[in-house]
């Protein structure tokens, strides 16, 4: 018995399984037949919709055979694939778009980078006074005044352009409306040749479209260039300052340097005009001095050649520093 029972559960839950899978089957047939009843009773519209139901009312329900299924999901898979083009069509619209967006906003950082330049370069560089270190606040107003009229230069260009486009956005709704009067008066020929133009001006469209981000992408290649140029000569520019800054500082020390040689110059000077004195009053003694005199004028001499070399050892070099700062000068002045 319950071996049987056991049989019997096995065979239930296959049973139910092959029943859920058949369901599942169904929901699928069924989904796709409403998307298919639904495509045409929009193509038949709500009075052709009406007898249907009536019809159907009266009408036995009969099971659709295997070629009208068939012709059911090539109705609704043409309709998906469809969709899917569409979709396609759309989202490469919405990349070009933001392929737009992105390159406007690459072109208007680059604009602000320049503005931030100038902004520096003609306001807290060039309108600093020189003799105070304080911006002049006459150049600060010129230089937004200029701002203000280049804005508002663009603000009256765009202005005529929005009043141009407005006047032929005008020209095109009258003629569109002249169409539509006389629409009914139209043939068959009239509509196939519109088409015909039609379809020429959208492959002109699209051939102008693909021209336009052409020229994008390579105004764009160019902004990027001119921007990493502008870098550089920034760059550059501050080399050339730091350079200058280290000139005048050299040339101050060798102002230095130079006002010291010549104290040295003059100092040894003396001594050896104190030497000579002494040395001709050695000469001119007559009478041999005593050993502590000797001894005190030896050590005097002593201490005097040592002062001596000490100031010959400072001369030369003070003399070095002069040559080694006259090559740095003349370098940074060939370098500039």
């Amino acid at each position: 018995i319950h071996c049987f029972k056991m049989d019997n559960r096995y065979a239930l839950e296959v049973q139910a399984e092959t029943l859920q899978k058949e369901i599942e089957h169904l929901r699928l047939e069924n989904s796709v037949l409403l998307n298919y009843n639904e495509k045409k009773t929009i193509e038949l519209g709500a009075d052709d919709e009406d007898k249907k139901k009536k019809k159907n009312k009266k009408n036995v329900i009969q099971v659709l055979t295997s070629d009208q299924k068939y012709d059911i999901a090539n109705v609704v898979h043409e309709d998906l694939l469809a969709e899917i083009d569409s979709n396609k069509k759309s989202s490469e619209k919405m990349i070009d778009t933001l392929r737009a967006v992105l390159e406007e906003t690459e072109i208007r950082i680059g604009e602000l980078k320049r503005d931030a330049y100038e902004f520096k370069r003609d306001v807290v560089v060039g309108a600093e006074n020189s003799r105070t270190g304080k911006i002049m606040a006459e150049r600060v107003v010129r230089y937004f005044e200029d701002k203000f009229k280049q804005a508002d230069a663009i603000i009256e260009k765009l202005r005529l352009k929005n009043s141009t486009l407005k006047s032929q956005i005008n020209k095109i709704e009258a003629v569109l409306a002249q169409k539509e009067e006389v629409g009914d008066v139209l043939h068959y020929i009239d509509f196939h040749q519109l088409q015909i133009e039609n379809k020429q001006y959208v492959a002109k469209i699209e051939e102008r479209n693909d021209e336009l981000l052409t020229v994008k992408l390579s105004t764009s290649k160019t902004i990027q260039a001119l921007n990493e140029y502008k870098r550089r000569l920034n760059k550059e520019m501050e080399d050339a300052e730091a350079l200058k800054a280290d000139m005048i500082n050299k040339e101050g020390q060798l102002v230095k340097l130079q006002a010291e040689n010549k104290k040295v110059t003059k100092e040894i000077h003396h001594e050896k005009k104190l030497m000579d004195k002494l040395r001709l009053q050695i000469e001119e003694a007559s009478e041999m001095p005593d050993v502590g005199d000797y001894i005190l004028q030896k050590k005097e001499q002593q201490a005097l050649e040592t002062v001596q070399k000490n100031w010959t050892k400072k001369v030369e070099i003070m003399e070095m520093a002069a040559k080694r700062t006259r090559s740095l000068t003349l370098r940074g002045k060939y370098d500039a």
